[in-house]
Parts: structure tokens; C-alpha cells; sequence
């Protein structure tokens, strides 16, 4: 029996999805707390790797059960062995020919980032965190460069294991909050942004390092004009500094609608 199962998790605590020898991974814990409500060892297939301290809302694994449980008590079985920062939404019975990744037809991320001279902390680790205003018709301007299929080798990581660092983005939208911006006392006004970003996979530390370089055309250090010479550049040391990882938000694969997968959680909610 092939089992789908959506995961929500923050990742401030743990070093990333992947499974290490540490154990201090999100598939660690995922797969300990299946095995013991399985009572036998269960191995799991996600959507997308995310890094340490990047949060998801709609992770979204597959594995083949030993044993046959209703859906509604793989939900809260598996619940039950987990730390309470990591849950399971929903579970749903899929044919044996379903792959959370290689059936996915697309990702998507979120990045929810404070414009504040003051550091976040209700909200740490949660969002990213700038000093300096930003504008954001610059940034609109230079994510235009990004959208369709491109080397994206400027925005890779070191270590990054993918084959190819040809990758497509179908839609990034940068929005700040709709509330008016509060001002601190030294007058520099408060507010929050949110990055969305759709594409046919990502790179290690893609939007990370796009995040890096985004700031730095918001704060008028650099012309939107200069993302096209980053992304042609195909060369990581002319990029901007790799962005911090608390606003980073792994939203989910996107699927046929044929295996009648979720698309959302209930955790959407509290990130819109």
C-alpha cells in the first residue's frame, strides 16, 4: 500500500529535511514516529529537500506501508510520536506508480521578510530580517530577468548535488504587507514583505542567494539591471551574500489533479 502524507514543520530546530547521521533532521524524526506506530521500519520519498531552519507548510512525502491503518489514524498515530513543532496534515491512499518528486509539476516557496530598524523577536526565526527600506518597483523590475528557463549557476550553492543548474520559475510576486507602515522613533518605517516563488525545482540555496540579491536592488545598491548580469554570469561569486533562512517557507509541490492531493494546509492561513 502506497501512502501520500503532507507534513507541516518549523525548522528552527532541526538541520534541514534530509536524513543525517546526527539525526537532528526532519525525516528523522518523520520516519521514527512512522515506524513506531507502524511497528516497522518505514523509509519516505519527499517533494523537495529543504535546509536547516527553513520551515514547511505543505511538505509532502510518499512510502509503502507494511501494514494497512485507516487514513484518518495515520494522522494521529503518527502524530502522536512526533515533537510538537512537526505534524501531519492529511494522508491519502495513492496508486503504486505515485512519487511525491517526480510526479510533482512544480514547487513552490514563500519568504516572509520584516523591514524594521529593529531586530524581529516574536517573529524570530520565523521571517528574515532588513534594516534598510526597500522599494519595490526595483525589485519587480529585476525579477523579470529570472521568470522562464535559465542557468541558474549564479544562484547555486557549492555543494548543490543537482544534475542540472537549468531550471524554470513561473511566477515570482513581491508584495508588502497591506497594512500602512508603522514608523520607529528614528522615523524609518516598519513593514512586512512576502516573496513568492513558483519554478520546476530549485537549486541548493537558490532562493536564498535570489532573496540576497533582491535586498540588495531594494536598497538601491545595485539597478535591477544587474540581476541579468548576476543570472549571465552563471558564476556564484558575483551574486550577493546567501540570505538568511528564517523567512524561508517550502509551500508545497503542485500535482496532477488526478492523484487528488491537497494543495493547501491549514498553515496557509497563517502565512498569508
Amino acid at each position: 500500500m502506497r501512502i501520500a502524507m503532507g507534513i507541516t514543520y518549523n525548522g528552527q530546530a532541526y538541520q534541514g529535511w534530509q536524513s543525517q547521521l546526527s539525526g537532528i533532521t526532519v525525516q528523522d524524526h518523520l520516519e521514527a514516529a512512522l515506524s513506531r506506530f507502524a511497528a516497522s521500519p518505514i523509509s519516505t520519498n519527499c517533494a523537495g529537500r529543504t535546509d536547516a531552519g527553513v520551515h514547511g507548510l505543505m511538505q509532502v512525502v510518499h512510502f509503502d506501508s507494511p501494514v494497512a491503518r485507516a487514513e484518518a489514524s495515520w494522522v494521529r498515530g503518527t502524530n502522536t510520536f512526533l515533537p510538537k513543532d512537526i505534524a501531519v496534515q492529511w494522508v491519502r491512499t495513492v496508486p503504486d506508480d505515485f512519487h511525491s518528486r517526480a510526479c510533482a509539476t512544480s514547487r513552490r516557496y514563500g519568504y516572509a521578510l520584516l523591514q524594521s530598524p529593529v531586530r524581529p523577536s516574536v517573529e524570530a526565526g520565523r521571517v528574515g530580517w532588513v534594516y534598510q527600506p526597500l522599494d519595490l518597483e526595483p525589485m519587480q523590475r529585476a525579477v523579470q530577468y529570472l521568470l522562464g528557463e535559465h542557468d541558474f549557476s549564479s544562484f547555486r550553492a557549492a555543494g548543490c548535488q543537482a544534475k542540472s543548474p537549468v531550471k524554470t520559475l513561473y511566477a515570482i510576486h513581491i508584495a508588502r504587507s497591506t497594512q500602512r507602515p508603522s514608523a520607529s522613533r528614528d522615523g524609518m518605517p516598519s513593514c512586512y514583505w512576502r516573496f513568492d516563488f513558483q519554478g520546476s525545482a530549485f537549486l541548493h540555496h537558490m532562493i536564498r542567494n535570489i532573496m540576497g540579491c533582491l535586498v540588495v536592488i531594494g536598497q538601491g545598491a545595485q539597478p535591477p539591471e544587474w540581476m541579468l548580469e548576476v543570472l549571465n554570469a552563471r558564476s556564484r561569486k558575483v551574486a550577493a551574500p546567501t540570505f538568511s533562512p528564517d523567512g524561508l517557507y517550502f509551500l508545497g509541490p503542485q500535482y496532477d489533479p488526478r492523484w487528488g492531493l491537497p494543495t493547501e494546509a491549514i498553515s496557509f492561513d497563517w502565512f498569508a
